[in-house]
């Protein structure tokens, strides 16, 4: 049995930032990392809109600079996949790959949202390399390109708009013969002159040497007048939702109808007192790593108090 003031689930941004902080409160935290070092923020190519690296740096450069400032100050990291909690009893039990248990007196959820893809081979292929679940991220680089954004919800309509703003044309791939978006973002993108709605097509697969440079497309799949269609583009972005990491706490802590943790306003406490979320598995809107990053400084600093008040 492990016994710990502050435990914190997740090294992505939101993680790393309250470990940060968490140990220049003397908590002596310890992060469990989880499936993937770094977070989400590691499948993209390069991060430009972080405050403090006017060059732009490489994710898994900037993940290593948190970590590092983390450990600096204190932060125990433990390699490892949380299995199984227990946020009934106090302190709150956290196992580790099913073996390694944990009693802490404060939780941070930090576990981040994952893209959802559509499935097909050449997406991993080409994950960093034109694939990119985020516009907002990754869209400055695709400047005067052509661009395919799949979806038809307000998400895909937002961000196709948004890189019309940046690129020369954008493709939005939509399975079905409408748009599910709300009327004004509709309005939007179809009277978009840089924006080309192709209704009733799935995509098959990428196409490219080393990097996206076009997909294979089907016109009214399964159906008499089905047609194979190919469009050249430099960039391949997913809008088909996220999907929070945060299964593993439903029977505890109350979570929305898409699974997002629920916080209490703008503060990051849960209905679990002791249980605080950050970054990307509380936050449906704007899945940025600054702002994960400012709400887990946010939860380090709610854990702080909560634990002086025991």
């Amino acid at each position: 049995m492990n016994r710990v003031k502050c435990l914190i689930i997740g090294s992505g941004p939101a993680g790393y930032t309250a470990a940060i902080y968490a140990a220049r409160a003397n908590l002596a935290p310890v992060l469990i990392e989880g499936p993937q070092l770094g977070g989400q923020l590691t499948t993209t190519t390069e991060v430009e809109n972080f405050p403090g690296y006017p060059d732009g740096v490489e994710p898994f450069t900037m993940m290593d600079d948190m970590r590092r400032q983390a450990e600096r100050f204190g932060t125990t990291f433990v390699a490892g996949i949380v299995t199984k909690v227990d946020f009934s009893v106090s302190p709150k039990k956290v196992i580790v790959e099913d073996d390694q248990e944990y009693e802490a007196d404060a939780v941070i959820i930090a576990t981040g949202a994952s893209a959802k893809y559509l499935g097909i081979e050449s997406e991993r292929t080409y994950r960093g390399r034109g694939v990119s679940a985020c516009a907002t991220c990754d869209g400055f680089f695709y400047r005067k390109k052509t661009v395919a954004v799949v979806g038809g919800g307000d998400t895909a309509c937002e961000e196709a708009n948004y890189l019309a703003g940046l690129c020369e044309k954008v493709y939005m791939i939509v399975r079905k013969p409408y748009l599910r978006a709300s009327e004004i973002m509709q309005q939007r993108v179809l009277t978009n002159p840089k924006i080309e709605v192709l209704f009733e097509h799935n995509t098959l697969q990428l196409t490219g040497e080393g990097k996206v440079q076009g997909a294979d497309l089907v016109y009214r799949k399964g159906e008499p007048d089905e047609e194979m269609r190919h469009i050249a583009i430099d960039g391949f972005f997913l809008a088909i939702g996220h999907h929070p990491n945060t299964e593993l706490f439903k029977d505890f802590v109350a979570r929305d109808a898409e699974g997002y943790i629920i916080v209490d306003g703008d503060s990051p406490r849960t209905n679990v007192a002791g249980v605080f979320a950050a970054g990307d598995c509380a936050d449906p809107h704007y899945r940025q790593a600054i702002v994960a990053a400012g709400s887990g400084a946010k939860a380090a600093i709610e854990a702080d108090k909560y634990i002086k008040s025991l």
